[in-house]
């Protein structure tokens, strides 16, 4: 269910592409190259950032892609065809309206809240290493809330956008308490950030201190106590921008996927032995839990490319699999080994850099490598062994 319509549309294009490359007798990485988008087509303007030709380049590099040989059903390995496929994938960029509202405790520890959801996708990860980065605390002194209606309005989980509009809201929400400390010492003879503006100010060992001067600051907590404040709160809020108000477009995630399979020749059983995707994100605020995104994108565009479909009873109407026991899936025996890596930098349209990786997709490049060791294009999914018999 991740992108439902999204992961679809991309399988017919790429596709199409594919054929559209074989048909000109020219490799399919080469007609991707050639039509790359510099910025973007509708609007004209600069993209927010986009490394889509550097993940196309990096993964034939890691892949191997020069190897292949370019006519179907030329590359054989014992009685296996061997296909190489290439896709190139994006999504939309998405962030929806957010608020978030931290504060610092007497102690000098953090509590961070909104009301988005985590769905496993790693929220909590993410959201307290962002706090204690923007608060200058360590994690462990973070404490994020997530999934209650009565904390700040927050969007729903999905279309890739909660980690762009949760994180820029907690970083207009932490940016605004740690104004309103440089506010509170700011005629505090007893501080060393007397006089400080917001803009003179960094964040770092539990408290705030002097830019390039270790020796000028102060901990959240000896401000607290000096001024008899139990605790000290400060609300945020993240609005999207129009492509208008920007200055440029602001640009989803982009990739490429490499796929090589082996198809039994008389058999017509096809088994994916190597999968790599090159991802821009943008920044990426955890590499585990991000490639970890990436892997269930990939499991879940296998499925689909090769084992799920829905089966309906002709004379009733009814779901004819509508078990697990019946409707298939695949196990940890239908998924090769996977490299996943990150290319591109921070994105210019929101204020933590980062792009929604969570339903970048595979199944093109797995119908696209079939095609390349059969010599049969398949129109529809899953591909199954009738197909190529």
């Amino acid at each position: 269910m991740r992108g439902p319509g999204a992961a679809t549309g991309n399988y017919a294009l790429e596709c199409a592409m594919d054929e559209l490359a074989y048909k000109l007798d020219l490799d399919p990485l080469e007609l991707r190259l050639r039509n790359d988008a510099a910025v973007h087509p509708p609007s004209g303007l600069p993209w927010s950032s986009r490394a889509h030709k550097e993940c196309l380049e990096r993964g034939a590099e890691l892949f191997g892609w020069p190897r292949r040989m370019p006519e179907p059903r030329s590359m054989r390995q014992g009685d296996m065809l061997v296909g190489y496929g290439l896709a190139a994938v994006g999504y939309p960029w998405f962030r929806a309206r957010c608020r978030a509202r931290v504060t610092i405790r007497h102690d000098g520890t953090a509590y961070v809240c909104s009301a988005g959801t985590e769905i496993g996708n790693g929220a909590y990860t993410v959201f307290v290493q962002l706090s204690a980065e923007l608060l200058g605390l360590d994690p462990e002194e973070i404490t994020f809330g997530l999934g209650e209606s009565t904390m700040p309005l927050a969007p729903q989980t999905g279309g890739s956008g909660l980690t762009g509009a949760v994180g820029s809201a907690v970083h207009e929400a932490c940016r605004g308490l740690v104004s309103d400390f440089v506010v509170l010492v700011g005629d505090d003879s007893d501080s060393p950030l007397r006089g400080c503006t917001i803009d003179d100010v960094e964040v770092g060992d539990g408290g705030i201190r002097r830019c390039g001067d270790l020796s000028q600051s102060e901990s959240y907590r000896d401000i607290l106590a000096r001024h008899r404040l139990p605790e000290l709160t400060a609300d945020g809020e993240s609005v999207p921008l129009t492509p208008q108000e920007l200055g440029m477009a602001p640009a989803g995630a982009f990739g490429a996927k490499y796929v090589e399979v082996h198809v039994d020749a008389d058999l017509g059983r096809i088994r994916v032995a190597r999968a790599l995707s090159v991802i821009d994100g943008g920044r990426i605020l955890n590499e585990k839990t991000a490639r970890s995104q990436i892997i269930g994108g990939t499991v879940g565009g296998i499925g689909m490319a090769l084992f799920e479909e829905t089966v309906s009873d002709t004379g009733s109407g009814r779901i004819a699999n509508a078990t697990l026991g019946d409707y298939i899936v695949p196990v940890n025996a239908d998924i090769p080994d996977m490299q996943v890596e990150f290319v591109g930098s921070w994105d210019r349209a929101n204020p933590i850099g980062t792009k929604g990786i969570g339903e970048i997709g595979l199944v093109p490049a797995i119908a696209n490598a079939v095609f390349h060791a059969t010599g049969r294009r398949i129109r529809s999914l899953p591909i199954t062994m009738d197909q190529l018999l």
